[in-house]
């Protein structure tokens, strides 16, 4: 932000154009119960970026198989890491969301959370902030690492959203920051600082979200994202190849995804006298279901089960602080000739 726009706002000149980030995380059900979880994996699995199989073939399936198995089951997971607050998700998303609703509450810019599945809906939080006349919106989806299913969900939602207004405000998108400088040393930082708290394992995993492979040969970027940030935040904890490994998670269905498994590795490593190590999941914003239940209950039971002595999970940034700064960092870079527009004279 420029020394005038600074001035500006602290001096309470508010801006001619309102401006809004809406940040967008994946979601959550509204309860660990079955029939809320039903509910939200109905919106998730209708998502054609997330099942990109035809509808004819996968509606079926979805309403009569996987609606009437899977709730139950996925409910009894989430229970397991639900808190007094709620969702994990949804807390550390809104504690993020707070924090850069701080910084950058001087320049005027209104900072909003959105869930792209469940609530708040971004659907509801785009029309509430066109209610408040916002001109320009920047989308940030809290994905680092590009992914159709992903973040090209979140950017169909809010176009789709921007569609049932007679005067929409002009858009702009986050695709992603898998490179950023500021995320790469929020994760090394955090790293570091378990390391400090708790020593060191013999390996660092880095588990990322899975994909289909099928994905990847159509163009996705998603891969070679994952592996650039692995890259990079090795390199800046100076870790070796055989200190540190990329892993695969949350695999499902029989297609081939992306390699390796996460899983696959947890059950080899033991046997190759690799018994303690620790997981971070630098592709996770905010914790949730994926790194507090699956790595951090059943994966580390998985790990055991197979010969290890210990696995330990490093908390996703959440709202950290540095976290903070590499994404205001980044909001920042994106909302380069708005603030200058918004504190322009009429």
């Amino acid at each position: 932000m420029s020394d005038i726009i600074a001035s500006r706002a602290a001096s309470g000149q508010a801006p001619v154009t309102k401006i809004a980030v809406l940040l967008v995380n994946l979601g959550t059900p509204d309860a660990p119960t079955a029939a809320a979880v039903r509910r939200y994996l109905a919106e998730f699995l209708s998502d054609p970026r997330v099942i990109e199989t035809p509808r004819w073939l996968w509606w079926p399936v979805l309403h009569g198989v996987i609606l009437r198995v899977r709730p139950m089951r996925s409910a009894h997971a989430y229970s397991s890491i639900w808190t007094e607050q709620g969702s994990p998700l949804l807390v550390h998303s809104r504690e993020l969301t707070g924090k850069l609703r701080d910084v950058f509450a001087r320049a005027g810019v209104h900072v909003e959370l959105a869930m792209r599945y469940g609530n708040p809906s971004v659907r509801e939080t785009i029309a509430r902030l066109h209610g408040e006349d916002v001109r320009h919106l920047l989308v940030l989806p809290l994905y680092p690492q590009y992914s159709a299913a992903s973040t090209g969900s979140a950017f169909d939602a809010a176009t789709r959203a921007l569609q049932a207004l007679r005067w929409p405000p002009e858009l702009r998108f986050v695709n992603d920051y898998h490179d950023d400088t500021g995320y790469i040393d929020a994760l090394a930082a955090s790293v570091q600082g378990y390391w400090r708290q708790n020593g060191r394992a013999q390996k660092l995993l880095l588990s990322f979200h899975g994909l289909p492979q099928r994905c990847i040969d159509q163009g996705d970027p998603y891969l070679d994202h994952c592996r650039a940030t692995a890259r990079l935040l090795r390199a800046r904890l100076g870790l070796g190849e055989d200190e540190s490994a990329l892993g695969f998670q949350s695999r499902v269905g029989r297609e081939a995804w992306i390699r390796p498994y996460t899983e696959e590795l947890l059950d080899r490593w033991p046997g190759e006298g690799v018994r303690r190590i620790q997981v971070l999941c630098p592709g996770f914003a905010a914790d949730c279901l994926e790194t507090l239940e699956e790595i951090a209950i059943r994966d580390r039971a998985r790990f055991v089960a197979a010969g290890g002595e210990s696995l330990a999970y490093i908390p996703a940034l959440n709202a950290d602080e540095l976290h903070v700064e590499a994404l205001a960092a980044v909001i920042r870079r994106h909302l380069q000739g708005w603030m200058e527009d918004a504190y322009a004279s009429t």
